[in-house]
């Protein structure tokens, strides 16, 4: 296996006390016209910061919503994943993106919105934001990256981080290693940069797009679809990527989403993923799910982002 070495990031360059005022130069859906979510796909404009070439893709910004809260608080910060690549958003260096998703939720008969995601949804090309960052110095590709295989499992906006990822790995031309992105959503209509995801799976035969929808077509076994489930249902793919030496793995998306895929590396016996720290059950499903990490923590080959 080739070294694995993180790059050296720059953290925080500005924090909540001192954040930077950027404008938003593009805010628009992402979700096909019929899904019941309202995803969005938004670009900042950091000419003039110290942010310029200094946010690298698997870090995140901070966005600081105005007004303040039921105490009377200034709204606390919320961090979003960059979705651009190293050199920014369409090779421009000052154009940073990110993926949000406006939370809409029901609670005890009252509709709640959740402030940051409904903010950012609502800016135009021009408003400002108060931004901070960047934050994360682990979930980033290594140094070499060209010399790994991956394995990139999303769901939601933890899409975000991936994109920016493959275009990183594959835009500069040269990448000539396996790359796998395992997404899972709802529906059909909640698949996210699905386009380009198709046009890179057709123009890249190492590159491979396996969709994962939940709430439609069953499983054989009439279980659902999860990202944890491709694993066995794609094996005869992915297993010879899993058991190559040089391969990583990288999941972001909702917490709770690690436990199953970590379960299936388990079962293919490939433990050198995760770094297992008491002695498992013959079940795993006898572990009580908030007991997992007790057990079983990511290696230093398995990467995790999850909220």
């Amino acid at each position: 296996m080739p070294e694995l070495k993180l790059p050296e990031v720059e953290l925080n360059i500005y924090g909540p006390k001192d954040p930077v005022e950027v404008p938003v130069v593009e805010n628009y859906v992402i979700t096909k016209e019929s899904s019941p979510n309202f995803v969005r796909h938004i670009t900042f404009d950091i000419s003039g910061t110290e942010l310029v070439g200094r946010v690298k893709v698997g870090q995140s910004i901070g966005i600081i919503p105005p007004g303040k809260n039921e105490r009377g608080r200034d709204h606390k910060l919320r961090l979003y994943s960059v979705s651009s690549p190293n050199g920014g958003e369409n090779g421009k260096p000052h154009l940073i993106s990110t993926t949000v998703k406006r939370t809409i939720e029901e609670l005890d008969n009252k509709l709640y919105l959740g402030v940051a995601s409904n903010y950012l949804a609502d800016l135009q090309p021009g408003d400002k934001v108060k931004m901070t960052g960047p934050s994360g110095k682990r979930f980033l590709l290594p140094e070499n990256p060209k010399e790994f295989n991956y394995l990139f499992f999303a769901t939601g906006t933890g899409i975000a981080p991936f994109r920016g990822m493959i275009m990183e790995l594959f835009e500069k031309g040269d990448f000539q290693n396996d790359c796998a992105l395992i997404f899972g959503c709802p529906y059909r209509t909640d698949l996210l940069y699905s386009d380009y995801f198709e046009k890179m799976a057709q123009e890249h035969s190492n590159f491979y797009y396996l969709k994962s929808i939940s709430r439609e077509n069953r499983r054989k076994d009439g279980s659902k679809h999860y990202v944890q489930t491709k694993i066995e249902d794609e094996e005869e793919l992915l297993l010879p990527i899993l058991q190559k030496k040089n391969t990583l793995i990288y999941i972001c998306g909702l917490k709770g989403m690690e436990t199953g895929i970590y379960k299936e590396l388990i079962r293919l016996g490939l433990e050198e993923y995760l770094d297992i720290r008491k002695k498992l059950p013959e079940d795993l499903n006898e572990i009580p799910r908030g007991d997992f990490k007790m057990f079983i923590k990511p290696s230093n080959r398995t990467f995790e982002e999850v909220y």
